[in-house]
C-alpha cells in the first residue's frame, strides 16, 4: 500500500506537547507517528521532528485534521505533506533513531544491535514500534531513576503498570533476573510486549496481563511489591494515587512518569497525602520523573 507522511518540525518541549495532541487526535486511525531529537549528539540543537504516516488515501483529510487541531498551537510551524510510495517508510524512518543510553541501560534498534557498549544491560525495540524505544523523555527518565535505585538496594518484587513496548519490564528483567509483572489497559500493547520480551530473552522473567490499573487478580495475588513503575499519565496516576500506594510493601520505591514539568505538584501531593515520600524528582525535555518510598 501506497503511503504518504505529514512532517512537522518543532523544538523543545512544544515538540513533546503538540506529539501528544497529534497521538491523541490520531490513536483511533492507528496512524504511526514518530517523534525525536534531530541530532542527539549536539547539545546546542533541540530540534526534533513529528512524522505523521497513513495510507495515500487518507492523507489529505489527515493533514487537514492536523491543521485543525493545532490552529494557533502550531505556533507557525509548517505542515510539509510527501508521499513515499510503496516501501516500508515507518521502519526506515525509525532506523535513524540513535541509541538511547540511561545509565547502564541501552536502548536499540535491530540495526545498533553491534553497537552495545560492554556491560551494558541492552534493551532492543524493533522499528516500527515508535512510541515507547525510549526515546521519550518520560521513559529515559524512568531508566535513569531505576538505575539509581537499583545501585542502593535489590528489589524481587517487582510491578510496571502500563508497560506499553515492555521496555521498562525488560530492563528491570535484564539487570536484576528477577520477574517482573506487568500490565497495560491495551491488549495491543500487551501483545506487542510480550513479544519485546521473548526477543529480548526474558520471555519467562516478563509476566504481562491486560488490566486497568491494578485490578487484575495476578496483581493482587503477586503483591504487594518493593518496586512499582508508572509511565503513563498525570490524570489516571492522580486517580489511582491510592490503590498504588497500597500495592507498595513498607519500604517500597514508586516510580512515576508520563507527567510534564507543571503538573508536577499534583501528582507529588496525591501520593505524599496516602502516606509516601518523595526522594528525588528529575526533568527532562519538559517531562517530571518522581521517585517515592513507602514507610518502613
Amino acid at each position: 500500500m501506497s503511503q504518504s507522511r505529514i512532517h512537522l518540525h518543532l523544538a523543545g518541549p512544544e515538540a513533546s506537547r503538540i506529539y501528544d495532541m497529534l497521538e491523541a487526535l490520531f490513536e483511533e486511525d492507528g496512524y504511526a507517528i514518530s517523534y525525536f531529537e534531530v541530532d542527539q549528539d549536539n547539545p546546542e540543537t533541540t530540534d526534533w521532528t513529528i512524522d505523521i504516516y497513513m495510507p495515500d488515501e487518507d492523507a489529505q483529510s489527515a493533514l487537514s485534521r492536523a491543521k485543525d487541531k493545532l490552529g494557533s498551537d502550531g505556533l507557525g510551524a509548517a505542515l510539509t505533506l510527501e508521499k513515499l510510495g510503496d516501501e516500508d517508510w515507518i521502519a526506515m524512518s525509525l532506523e535513524g533513531l540513535k541509541p538511547v543510553k540511561a545509565g547502564r541501560f541501552f536502548v536499540h534498534g535491530a540495526h545498533d544491535s553491534g553497537k552495545i557498549p560492554a556491560g551494558s544491560v541492552n534493551i532492543e525495540i524493533e522499528a516500527g514500534q515508535a512510541f515507547g524505544t525510549g526515546h521519550h523523555g518520560t521513559t529515559a527518565g524512568c531508566l535513569e531513576a531505576l538505575e539509581l535505585l537499583m545501585r542502593q538496594r535489590r528489589f524481587e518484587r517487582i510491578f510496571d503498570l502500563g508497560t506499553g513496548t515492555g521496555l521498562l519490564a525488560i530492563g528491570l528483567a535484564k539487570a536484576l533476573r528477577q520477574p517482573v509483572l506487568a500490565s497495560d489497559i491495551d491488549g495491543i500493547s500487551v501483545d506487542v510486549a510480550r513479544e519485546n520480551a521473548a526477543l529480548n530473552g526474558v520471555g519467562s522473567w516478563v509476566h504481562v496481563v491486560e488490566a486497568t490499573g491494578v485490578h487484575h487478580s495476578k496483581i493482587r495475588n503477586n503483591g504487594p511489591f518493593d518496586l512499582i513503575v508508572a509511565n503513563i499519565l498525570a490524570g489516571p496516576l492522580i486517580t489511582m494515587a491510592g490503590d498504588i500506594a497500597g500495592e507498595l510493601m513498607s519500604g517500597g520505591s514508586l516510580v512515576l512518569s508520563g507527567i510534564l514539568q507543571q503538573q508536577t505538584n499534583r501528582v507529588v501531593a496525591s501520593y505524599v497525602a496516602n502516606g509516601l515520600r518523595l526522594e528525588r524528582q528529575a526533568f527532562r525535555d519538559g517531562w517530571s520523573t518522581l521517585t517515592f518510598r513507602a514507610p518502613d
